[in-house]
């Protein structure tokens, strides 16, 4: 059987844009409370019933978390131009290494906006 699991996390964290136009509202310094969702998919082990366990998600992402949590993403290598795209890429390349059945990384900015990811 073939699933797909969603694992979500969350952190709080600032951020300013600093491509979009002058004037923008969110080229000023701003805060989200950002909700990330990390889908894997994959063949269901047939012995143990599911495709990973839960935990082992959390555990991969919590150095990410640590990362994000509190700060001020645009300080942080990669992320000087911290859109919700931007980061969602960021995110998705940490896991993919050591989580091969990755699918998307989807990252939250608000309640109804978001940016997908799903590798190259």
């Amino acid at each position: 059987m073939r699933i797909s699991l969603t694992k979500s996390i969350d952190f709080e964290a600032a951020h300013w844009l600093p491509t979009f136009p002058e004037g923008h509202k969110c080229r000023r310094l701003h805060g989200h409370s950002f909700k990330v969702d990390v889908v894997v998919e994959g063949e269901v082990d047939p012995d143990k019933g599911y495709l990973i366990d839960f935990g082992e998600i959390k555990v991969l992402t919590a150095p990410i978390v640590d990362a994000l949590d509190h700060r001020l993403l645009n300080d942080i290598d990669g992320l000087e131009n911290p859109t919700a795209e931007m980061l969602a890429k960021w995110i998705y390349d940490r896991l993919a290494p050591d989580l091969p059945i990755l699918k998307l990384v989807r990252v939250c900015e608000t309640c109804t906006s978001a940016a997908e990811y799903a590798g190259e």
